[in-house]
């Protein structure tokens, strides 16, 4: 299992300051940056583009940016992220028609490239091109909308992916979205998780460097 990834999703930040918001969550100890990109049309929410990813490169930020796609069509956005800066860079396979194409794209750009399954989306999309990617993302809420919590049942479903990864000895990430709070981390871990997205729960807090610590002394816990 790959090292422990804390990846605030600045959805979350105050974009009025948020080049100072990205720089302060890293230095309280995170590891990537979560970046949330959403169209209207494949979830119903609209938020934001290749040039905020730009312009934090420009800010000076030089952690990963990790680069969630909830757009369709995906193949289209995609080299304006890699231009963007982007280092990670996942999408789902409902909103791409050729799903072994766009993996191949965002790795052709030097992205290292992502598949991300819904709550109830099947773990059979994975497989034929499980080897292909570097990471697989599940999501723990449905995309796109508001004041959800974590869906249960993706333990078991983190449990299986687990397993596949395992499988393939291959250094594959897997990472959670949606829901990840400091009580609830260490069980998301030990169901084989490796890779955190938390928006709120460290950008709600007064001290973010606490929560990332808290989070990660978690996890280490479990994971010894």
């Amino acid at each position: 299992m790959q090292s422990t990834v804390i990846a605030p999703s600045i959805l979350s930040a105050n974009f009025a300051k948020l080049g100072e918001e990205v720089d302060a969550v890293l230095a309280a100890g995170a590891d990537w940056v979560h970046f949330d990109v959403m169209d209207n049309h494949y979830v119903p929410n609209l938020t934001i583009g290749p040039m905020v990813c730009e312009a934090l490169r420009k800010h000076g930020v030089t952690a990963p940016i990790d680069v969630h796609l909830m757009v369709q069509p995906v193949d289209r956005i995609v080299p304006d992220f890699i231009a963007a800066g982007a280092s990670m860079i996942s999408f789902h396979p409902e909103a791409s028609p050729h799903v072994h194409r766009t993996i191949q794209l965002i790795r052709s750009g030097g992205c290292q490239a992502g598949l991300v399954l819904n709550p109830a989306t099947p773990l059979s999309v994975l497989d034929w091109v499980l080897d292909d990617l570097d990471m697989v993302l599940l999501m723990s809420v449905n995309p796109g909308f508001g004041g959800q919590s974590f869906i249960d049942s993706t333990m078991d479903k983190i449990r299986a992916v687990r397993e596949r990864i395992d499988a393939t000895g291959k250094s594959i990430r897997l990472e959670i979205d949606g829901g990840v709070k400091t009580d609830n981390i260490a069980a998301i871990a030990a169901a084989g998780a490796d890779t955190f997205v938390a928006g709120s729960a460290i950008f709600n807090a007064s001290d973010y460097a606490q929560v990332v610590q808290a989070m990660k002394s978690a996890v280490a816990c479990v994971r010894g």
